[in-house]
């Protein structure tokens, strides 16, 4: 028995899959007809390859990651099976309740394409598992993680697909309070709630250049501090460190290309991005040699920082626009995903560490060390 990351990467990518399968959630209508019938209709006429790619493909880190949980956890004789059952169970509930959706067509072929996914990702773990290479991860992950790292190691493997939603300032996750009110006044519009929402004496400014400094230093080493609160040796901080810059930029500069152009790939890297990426590698440097109990107090000061800043600056008109136009683009399925990742990631990591804080997990470590 083994504590893995599987399970709740498998957790967030069943979410992501809901997510897509059921995008854009509105004008839900009753056909009519049992949400099952798809089951049974004649094949669709008009396919494409690349549909039949998206779906065996959207379901095979599902099948890998279901099939991974049950090896980790004893599970070994049933872990292919096991995988594909459940994912093929997700994606008939997908389907079946997509008859409700005007935008979205159930298909008993994406239901069976969706399986094939899930059971080629299954027998993936399974022979990975076989070879010993999945316990060569784990031999690897004790020699550079604490012994509780899951959280922080979802966390640090969903942050690069957190950057693919375009921000307002790079690195800037978790600007959420400006549609977060806009929001809430659609939602009590007509109601005498309405009057219960706090009105600022003036309008959000937009950040100057020194603040935008600042936010992408701290969304640069907000990142690095969280692998240092699980990695305790220094050099392995520093091998980290640089690996994570490097994910940053090169994600940042993907997410640039696809929302932009890619000959606009490199036109956010502006001076204060490259004094705050300085910025970012200097207090990393301070940081390698701190305790993990310092190193989460340091990042719990420079979340609160981080999303104060950007919270309290608009997105420009311009922005605005070009993220609108994105939203509704051929990448939705791709970036909606995304943009719920950017939005959310740095609450839940926020979130991680005040339950890190609650359970004294720094503390007994150091203690018992």
């Amino acid at each position: 028995m083994h504590k893995t990351s599987a399970w709740p990467l498998s957790v967030v990518y069943a979410g992501l899959i809901v997510y897509a399968s059921l995008y854009p959630f509105t004008d839900w209508r009753d056909q009519g007809i049992w949400p099952w019938t798809f089951m049974t209709a004649p094949l669709p006429k008009y396919w494409t390859g690349f549909d039949v790619a998206v779906n065996v493909v959207g379901y095979v880190p599902l099948g890998f990651l279901l099939a991974l949980t049950a090896l980790r956890t004893g599970r070994a004789s049933f872990a292919v099976g096991l995988a594909t059952l459940a994912a093929t169970v997700l994606s008939l509930g997908m389907e079946s309740l997509q008859v409700y959706l005007p935008v979205r067509v159930p298909s008993n072929v994406d239901l069976g394409l969706n399986g094939l996914g899930a059971s080629m990702g299954a027998v993936v773990a399974w022979s990975l598992e076989k070879l010993g290479v999945i316990d060569h991860w784990s031999r690897f992950r004790s020699r550079w993680f604490v012994v509780d790292a899951r959280g922080a190691l979802v966390l640090l493997a969903l942050w690069p697909l957190a950057l693919l939603f375009p921000a307002a300032v790079p690195f800037g996750l978790g600007q959420v309070m400006e549609r977060l009110e806009a929001a809430l006044v659609d939602v009590l519009a007509d109601t005498p709630f309405l009057e219960w929402l706090p009105v600022r004496d003036i309008e959000l400014q937009p950040l100057v250049p020194g603040m935008e400094l600042v936010c992408v230093a701290l969304g640069l080493l907000i990142p690095c501090l969280l692998g240092f609160f699980v990695i305790p040796s220094v050099g392995r901080r520093v091998l980290f460190a640089l690996m994570l810059f490097a994910a940053g930029l090169g994600v940042t500069a993907l997410s640039a290309a696809l929302s932009f152009g890619p000959e606009h790939a490199w036109a956010w890297f502006s001076l204060p991005v490259r004094l705050g990426l300085i910025g970012a590698g200097a207090l990393a440097c301070a940081a390698l040699g701190l305790s993990r109990r310092t190193v989460l107090a340091l990042l719990l000061l420079a979340l609160g920082i981080y999303l104060s800043l950007l919270n309290q600056s608009p997105a420009s008109p311009y922005f605005e626009q070009t993220l609108s136009d994105w939203e509704q683009g051929r990448f939705i399925r791709f970036h909606g995903l995304a943009q719920w990742l950017g939005w959310l990631w740095p609450y839940a990591a926020l979130v991680y560490l005040l339950i890190q804080v609650g359970e004294g997990a720094p503390k007994k470590l150091e203690s018992s060390a």
